[in-house]
């Protein structure tokens, strides 16, 4: 499985999808001996304000528009019958739990973890889908990924799906899959490295250490500051709390998906970390995970879109695991 638990676990499928606010996405894989290739991909932009993503509130405003550019998408890899869904990251609460002494069953160890974050829920804990898979082994104990939330909005996404053919097997959270995308292109680095993950309505920041994720911010677009006020209150938080010792890498995603406000601040953003860290921001680029066919143009915004595809469709791959 993928270092991050899914919002509902099961084996990756074949094919993925992403519904955005902006657009909905699909991918399928095959196998060319020991490579993976973007066999089929498709993409299409949601009407303004058909769907909002959003923590404890309604995310689909026209479920018509949103089903009609789904089945569309669906049409146009082959209308797979299972999928993996991926969904933005703001519709959950990541947070990291650490424990001194972990439960040996799982059913105490569930309700241990719900009752560390209920407190940070915005809705009872009874609504709440939680899931969670070991961090870090640290000396003051393990640490819990754990993902919140609400059922209700995680349905919506799957009946959505289902309303379009297609059953959601998997739900997980896009930067996650980039994350994942990125582990199931090589090695980790050694060292500390660095996310950064932008969509058209928020940013998420990504602190890891090999394979193991040791922060987790996201930021809505109508927060207040800039994302480049984001990223070096995060820098400091590293190196202050976490005994950072500086980053092997640097990487920057979903940058073609911004808006044109968020294009200058990304540009400053990218300066910024190069100037203080010495060290070039990349670009997370899908194809070193999966090949793309010959018969398509690989775009800034094509790879953009494929990352968090291609991530969950490669979750069970050593690349991607813990």
């Amino acid at each position: 499985m993928s270092i991050f638990s899914s919002l509902w676990n099961g084996p990756a499928p074949g094919a993925a999808v992403e519904i955005t606010s902006g657009r909905v996405s699909a991918a399928t894989l095959e196998w060319r001996g020991d490579q993976a290739v973007v066999a089929a991909h498709a993409s299409e932009p949601l009407p303004e304000g058909a769907l909002t993503p959003a923590l404890a509130a309604l995310n689909t405003h026209d479920r018509a528009a949103v089903g009609a550019v789904l089945g569309r998408v669906l049409d146009r890899i082959g209308r797979p019958k299972r999928v993996g869904l991926v969904i933005p990251d703001v519709v959950a609460k990541v947070s990291l739990v650490r424990f001194e002494q972990v439960p040996s069953r799982a059913q105490d160890l569930d309700q241990l973890l719900r009752w560390q974050v209920r407190k940070s829920a915005p809705f009872p804990i009874e609504e709440a889908q939680i899931a969670y898979v070991p961090g870090m082994r640290v000396p003051e104990g393990q640490e819990f990924i754990v993902s919140l939330a609400r059922r209700a909005v995680v349905e919506e996404y799957e009946s959505l799906c289902a309303d379009a053919g297609a059953h959601a097997g998997v739900v997980d959270l896009t930067t996650f899959n980039v994350v994942n995308a990125v582990l199931a292109s090589g090695p980790p680095p050694a060292a500390d490295w660095l996310l950064v993950n932008v969509a058209a309505d928020y940013a998420s920041i990504a602190l890891m250490r090999g394979s193991d994720l040791v922060f987790f911010r996201n930021r809505g677009a109508d927060a207040d500051g800039t994302l480049a006020d984001l990223v070096h209150q995060t820098a400091m938080y590293y190196e202050d709390r976490l005994g950072g010792a500086g980053f092997a890498r640097v990487m920057l995603a979903g940058a073609s998906a911004s808006s044109a406000r968020l294009a200058g601040d990304l540009e400053q953003v990218r300066r910024s970390l190069e100037d203080r860290l010495t060290l070039p921001v990349d670009t997370v680029d899908p194809r070193a995970a999966a090949a793309i066919a010959d018969r398509i143009t690989a775009s800034p915004g094509l790879l953009d879109t494929l990352a968090p595809l291609v991530g969950l469709l490669l979750r069970d791959r050593q690349g991607a695991t813990v």
